[in-house]
C-alpha cells in the first residue's frame, strides 16, 4: 500500500510540476541568407529546433514567403525540445488510450501522446485554402513506404500513413514552406514522418477486407486554419499559452467499411491528396 501511495503521489507531483513549467521565451532575429550563414550562426541541433519553431524546413528557413517578422529563436537553448512545444506535457483525456495523435491546424503543429504524456511534437503543413485538411476524429489506417499521387505521378509521397482512406488524406514527407500548402494531407519533416511511420499503429481488417476489426492509432485534427491572419506560431503572445486540448478524446473516429488493401486497386482515391 505504501508503495502504491508513493507512486500515486509521485505522479501527481510530476503532473503538477509539468503544468507549472513556464513557457519558453522567444525573440526574432534576421533570417540567414545562405546555408553557410545559417550553419555559422547555429548548430545542427539548433537548426532542427528552428525548423520546428518556424514551421519551415531547412530550405525554406532561407526564403520565407510570404514575409515574416524574422527568424523565431529561443531566448534560451535547451536539449529538451519538449520545452518548445506549443502543446501541454500532459493530456488527461488520452491517459487511457495508449497512443494518440493530435494536429492543431491554426498552430500548424502535431503532437504524439502515450498514455497522456507528450512524447513528440513537430511542425506540419496542412491543406491550403482550396483543399483544406478535414477536422475531426479519425484513426490511422494503413501505411506505405512510398506512393505516387494519383493527382500527379511526379509527386512521390514518402513515409505515407493514411488516416482518411476514402479521400487519400495522410501524413507524409513533403516540403514545409511555413504555411498550409498541401492538397489536404498533413506534411511532415523527414525525421517526423519516419518516426510516425514506425510509431503509429495500422488498422486490422477482417478476411473480406470490408470491415475494420481494430482501428489504428486515434488522430484528432483540431480547428481550421485562419487564412489571411498572421501566423499564430509567430505571435509571442500566443506562444506564451499552451494549446488547449479537448477534455475528452472522441471515440467515434471514422472507420469506413469497404474493401481496402495496402495497395489500392487502380481508380481508387486512396492516394489522391498530398
Amino acid at each position: 500500500m505504501r508503495r502504491a501511495a508513493a507512486v500515486s503521489i509521485w505522479v501527481v507531483l510530476a503532473a503538477a510540476a509539468a503544468a507549472a513549467q513556464p513557457a519558453a521565451a522567444y525573440r526574432f532575429e534576421p533570417p540567414a541568407r545562405t546555408k553557410k550563414e545559417l550553419a555559422a550562426r547555429f548548430t545542427p541541433e539548433q537548426i532542427d529546433v528552428l525548423e520546428m519553431l518556424n514551421r519551415r524546413d531547412r530550405e525554406h528557413l532561407l526564403r520565407a514567403e510570404p514575409p515574416v517578422p524574422g527568424l523565431l529563436v529561443p531566448e534560451t537553448w535547451t536539449q529538451d525540445v519538449m520545452a518548445y512545444s506549443p502543446f501541454p506535457r500532459q493530456w488527461p483525456a488520452a491517459q487511457g488510450v495508449g497512443k494518440a495523435l493530435v494536429v492543431d491546424q491554426p498552430m500548424q503543429a502535431f503532437a504524439a501522446y502515450e498514455n497522456g504524456q507528450l512524447v513528440r511534437w513537430g511542425p506540419v503543413s496542412t491543406g491550403r485554402r482550396e483543399t483544406p485538411t478535414p477536422d475531426g476524429a479519425f484513426h490511422l489506417t494503413w501505411r506505405a513506404r512510398s506512393r505516387r499521387s494519383t493527382d500527379n505521378e511526379d509527386w512521390l509521397l514518402e513515409w505515407y500513413f493514411n488516416f482518411v482512406n476514402e479521400r487519400g488524406v495522410s501524413f507524409h514527407l513533403f516540403d514545409l514552406p511555413g504555411y498550409p500548402a498541401s492538397h489536404a494531407c498533413v506534411r511532415l519533416l523527414l525525421r517526423d514522418a519516419q518516426w510516425l511511420y514506425g510509431w503509429g499503429a495500422q488498422w486490422t481488417l477482417d478476411d473480406s477486407h470490408r470491415e475494420v476489426v481494430t482501428p489504428g492509432t486515434p488522430v484528432l485534427i483540431l480547428g481550421s486554419y485562419p487564412f489571411g491572419a498572421p501566423p499564430l506560431w509567430l505571435s509571442l503572445d500566443a506562444l506564451a499559452r499552451p494549446i488547449a486540448l479537448p477534455s475528452a478524446l472522441e471515440s467515434s473516429a471514422r472507420t469506413p467499411t469497404f474493401e481496402v488493401t495496402s495497395q489500392p486497386r487502380a481508380g481508387r482515391p486512396a492516394n489522391a491528396a498530398w
